[in-house]
């Protein structure tokens, strides 16, 4: 089959009839290792997006639920949060707990 042939220096002077040291690859070998490291380095993006999309969603889906009970609003505010003002009166609630 077609092959690839690159030459490297054997680290001393070469002498005068000396051959440089020859390192064969195929091509259908290289195309495949080629093929293969582009396969791994997408799966690996798209993992890596992947887990840090679903935190991202995760963190904005979950929620406390505050009740007014000054004006009778109920409200939602990121997870974490022991009290929080309501947003239409400004009244301080604490969370519910169910």
């Amino acid at each position: 089959g077609p092959s690839r042939s690159f030459a490297f220096p054997k680290g001393r002077a070469q002498k005068s009839g000396d051959a440089p040291f020859v390192f064969t690859v195929n091509l259908s070998i290289g195309a495949l290792i080629y093929t293969f490291g582009a396969i791994v380095l997408i799966f690996s993006l798209w993992l890596y997006y992947d887990v840090r999309d679903r935190k991202l969603i995760d963190a904005k889906r979950r929620r406390v639920v505050f009740h007014c009970i000054r004006c009778d609003k109920l409200y939602s505010a990121s997870e974490g949060t022991e009290v929080c003002p309501c947003p239409r009166c400004r009244f301080e609630n604490a969370r519910l707990r169910f």
